[in-house]
C-alpha cells in the first residue's frame, strides 16, 4: 500500500512538472524586431522593458528577438512562433491583401494590427545651392533616385508619376545606395536625393551640418491623392530644428513601422501589453529619440490596414480614443 502510495505521489510529482512548461508558455511573450542596430530592436525593447516591470502583477514575461525584418516577423507570427512584431506598414497591408511578399503563400488573415509606431518618411534633401523650394524644381536636376529593391525607390515609383514626372525629367537619375548619397550631395555629385528612413537619421544629420543641405516638403493635392490610394501611408511632420539649416518644419509623407500581432494572441496578452505602454508613454517616449513626438490617438489609425486586435480595441476605448 505504501509503494502504490510513494508511486501516486511520484506520478502527481511528474504531472505537476509536465504541466509547467505549458503554464510557461502561456506567460511568456516574444516580440519579432529587426537587426539589433536597428530602430525596430530598440522598439522591441523598450515596449518589453515596460511590460516587464508591472510582470509581478499581470504574471506576463516579455522578450525580444532580432530577426530579419518586416516580412519575417509577419510569416513567424503567422507560424505561432512570434506573439508580436514590428512591421513596416506597407508590408502589413501587403499580407492582409495577399499581395507582393506574400502572393504565393495568400493573406495572413490572422494578422492583427496593435498600434504605429514612428513613421519612416520620403525624406527629400536637396543642396543649399541648387535653389530647390518644391520637388517639381528638380526638373533639369541631378537626383539620386535610389538603388533597385531599396524603400525609397519603391517610393519614388509611386511619387514620380503622381506629380506628372518621370526619370527623364531629371539630367541624371542616380541609383546610389543610402550610404553613399550624402557624400554625393556634399561633393556636388548631385543635387538632391530621397531617402526613407525614421527620424532623427545620422544619414541626414550629416549632410545638412556638413554642408547645409535643405530638406524638402512634399505637399500638395497630388501628395494628398498617393495617402487616400495608398492606406500604407501617412501624412508626416519632421520637426523644424532636428537639422541643421532647417528651422522649419517639413511636411511628407511615408510609410509607417507598426505593431503587429495575431488574432490568435489572446485579447488579454494583447490588452496587458497596450495598457504598459499607453499607461506609461511619457516613458516609452524617452526611450528612443525616434519616439519623442509620437501621439497616441494617431497610432491607433495611422498607417494600419489589419484589423485592430480586439485586446487593444478595449484599452482603446476604455480611454476613450475609440
Amino acid at each position: 500500500m505504501k509503494k502504490l502510495t510513494t508511486l501516486a505521489a511520484a506520478f502527481a510529482i511528474l504531472g505537476t512538472l509536465g504541466a509547467a512548461p505549458a503554464h510557461a508558455q502561456q506567460k511568456f511573450v516574444t516580440i519579432g524586431t529587426g537587426g539589433v542596430t536597428g530602430v525596430y530592436y530598440a522598439a522591441g525593447g523598450a515596449i518589453c522593458r515596460l511590460m516587464n516591470k508591472d510582470r509581478a502583477q499581470h504574471g506576463i514575461r516579455c522578450s525580444v528577438e532580432s530577426t530579419g525584418g518586416s516580412v519575417y516577423n509577419v510569416n513567424t507570427i503567422k507560424s505561432g512562433e512570434l506573439d508580436f512584431g514590428v512591421a513596416q506598414s506597407d508590408v502589413q497591408y501587403n499580407a492582409i491583401k495577399g499581395m507582393a511578399q506574400f502572393k504565393d503563400a495568400g493573406a495572413v488573415s490572422d494578422l492583427r494590427a496593435v498600434f504605429a509606431l514612428h513613421p519612416e518618411p520620403l525624406t527629400v534633401l536637396a543642396r543649399k545651392e541648387a535653389g530647390i523650394t518644391k520637388f517639381e524644381d528638380f526638373k533639369g536636376k541631378r537626383f539620386n533616385i535610389g538603388n533597385p529593391g531599396s524603400g525609397q525607390r519603391a517610393t519614388m515609383d509611386v511619387l514620380l508619376p503622381a506629380l506628372g514626372m518621370k526619370t527623364a525629367d531629371f539630367s541624371l537619375s542616380s541609383e546610389l545606395k543610402a550610404d553613399e548619397h550624402s557624400a554625393a550631395l556634399c561633393d556636388n555629385k548631385i543635387d538632391g536625393f530621397a531617402y526613407v528612413v525614421g527620424h532623427p537619421s545620422a544619414n541626414i544629420q550629416d549632410p545638412t551640418t556638413t554642408c547645409g543641405a535643405k530638406l524638402v516638403s512634399l505637399t500638395g493635392p497630388a501628395i494628398d491623392k498617393v495617402i487616400a490610394d495608398y492606406p500604407y501611408y501617412a501624412a508626416v511632420t519632421i520637426p523644424g530644428g532636428m537639422y541643421a539649416s532647417n528651422p522649419d518644419p517639413t511636411q511628407t509623407f511615408g510609410v509607417v513601422a507598426s505593431f503587429v500581432s495575431s488574432a490568435k494572441v489572446s485579447d488579454e496578452v494583447v490588452y496587458t501589453m497596450v495598457k504598459a505602454v499607453f499607461d506609461n508613454f511619457e516613458d516609452f517616449k524617452k526611450l528612443h529619440p525616434a519616439f519623442a513626438n509620437l501621439d497616441p490617438k494617431s497610432m491607433i489609425k495611422a498607417g494600419l490596414s489589419a484589423p485592430l486586435h480586439n485586446g487593444a480595441v478595449k484599452y482603446y476605448k476604455e480611454k476613450g480614443w475609440m
